[in-house]
């Protein structure tokens, strides 16, 4: 059975819900059964490829929050992962475009190697404040995660996968997702949030037993 994933790499929602997702299929039976895709989504596509902006200004701006406001709603956030085993150090202020962070999970997926890329860019962003949007970071975080160098630079250089992740988002919006994370299970349970641990299980083995469920005449 398969499990389709949208996030952005800049939103930390999306790592709590892909630990969350993680946490219900470490207690899920037929979890080697189960094939997890990560699929794209941006948040801040109006920003150019490779450029950034300021996180905390963006949030005041987006939802009217003053400084202090941002700083409590950021302290709550980091108590949260920590709940999911996550280590969040939200003093960062960058964010920005991440076509070029989807496009090297993409070469993972076709290596064997996206989860470990996903996993790689978002602790990178969430707690070593490393940058997801130069080439230079990209390329050693991908090697990281067990990519050629070689060939994570020649994706970065060029356009490759560009069409992917923009086929990722537009699909996202078509199955009716205004954000991230969404996750669809066998291609009909759609999951929206980083809902709690027991959602994710109960969704899990409702996809299972209906894909498992013998055809009747």
């Amino acid at each position: 059975m398969r499990v389709d994933v949208w996030s952005d790499l800049v939103c930390p929602w999306c790592y709590i819900g892909k630990r969350r997702l993680e946490h219900a299929l470490e207690q899920f039976e037929p979890r080697a059964s189960i094939e997890v895709v990560h699929r794209s989504f941006q948040l801040h596509p109006e920003v150019p490829a490779g450029g950034t902006i300021s996180r905390r200004e963006m949030l005041k701006h987006k939802y009217r929050l003053s400084d202090d406001e941002v700083a409590t709603m950021d302290e709550r956030l980091e108590r949260l992962a920590a709940e999911d085993g996550l280590d969040y150090d939200l003093s960062g202020d960058q964010t920005g475009n991440t076509v070029d962070a989807h496009r090297l999970a993409h070469l993972g997926r076709v290596s064997g190697r996206q989860d470990q890329v996903v996993e790689r860019l978002f602790r990178a962003h969430f707690t070593e404040q490393r940058s997801i949007f130069d080439h230079q970071s990209l390329i050693a975080l991908g090697t990281d995660a067990g990519l050629d160098p070689a060939e994570a630079a020649q994706v970065l250089d060029g356009d490759r996968f560009a069409k992917e992740v923009r086929d990722d988002h537009e699909e996202a919006g078509l199955l009716g997702s205004r954000g991230v994370p969404f996750f669809v299970l066998a291609g009909r349970y759609a999951i929206s949030g980083a809902q709690p641990g027991d959602v994710f299980s109960e969704t899990l083995q409702r996809a299972w037993d209906a894909t498992t469920r013998p055809a009747t005449s």
